[in-house]
């Protein structure tokens, strides 16, 4: 069911980084957003794929992890996404932002949570940095990292503790604790 996806389509950011993960099954994610809706059906987004381990190193170096973890930088070695998706935007198609890349990654992490894998996206990233780096042409603009991997953490749903709580936590397990609203206070009669 769609609804068991979603509840496993969470933000993982610690993986089993020895589990790695095929180009061909990282194609098969792409495909998914390839299929989904695009605002003026104008398909302007474009994929680059880091599977192996020294491109993986070059994009890890770019991302910012988890803010509201002040005292962690990152998973360590060992722990790291065993693969990358860097999204993009074909400006020579359109330079609007439109929802597209919300659409995409959406299903790309659904398709990853179906296969056992899970993701995190990562809008805060040294885009320019990964340009350089990616030798991404000027014509396509950086618009967000997925990272993915075997999860080997575990995260859990909770109800906001204060109504304006909304910062993901860390227990002493390292069971990561993300609260929701109610479902009540969202919608508006």
């Amino acid at each position: 069911m769609i609804r068991d996806l979603i509840l496993k389509n969470r933000s993982y950011r610690r993986f089993y980084q020895d589990e790695k993960i095929e180009r061909k099954t990282i194609e098969e994610l792409i495909d998914l957003a390839r299929l989904s809706s695009s605002g003026g059906n104008l398909q302007s987004l474009k994929y680059i794929i880091s599977c192996d381990d020294d491109k993986n190193k070059i994009v890890f170096s770019h991302l910012k992890w988890a803010a509201y973890f002040k005292d962690w930088e990152g998973p360590e070695e060992g722990e790291r996404p065993s693969a990358y998706i860097i999204m993009l935007r074909d400006n020579k198609i359109s330079n609007n932002q439109l929802w597209d890349h919300g659409i995409a990654c959406q299903s790309i992490l659904l398709g990853a949570a179906e296969r056992g894998l899970g993701g995190c996206m990562f809008g805060s990233a040294d885009k320019q940095g990964l340009r350089k780096d990616l030798r991404i042409p000027e014509e396509y603009e950086v618009l967000l990292v997925i990272a993915l991997g075997k999860p080997k953490e575990k995260v859990v749903l909770e109800e906001l503790r204060e109504p304006n709580d909304v910062k993901y936590w860390r227990d002493e397990n390292q069971v990561h604790h993300v609260p929701k609203r109610k479902l009540k206070d969202i919608i508006l009669d």
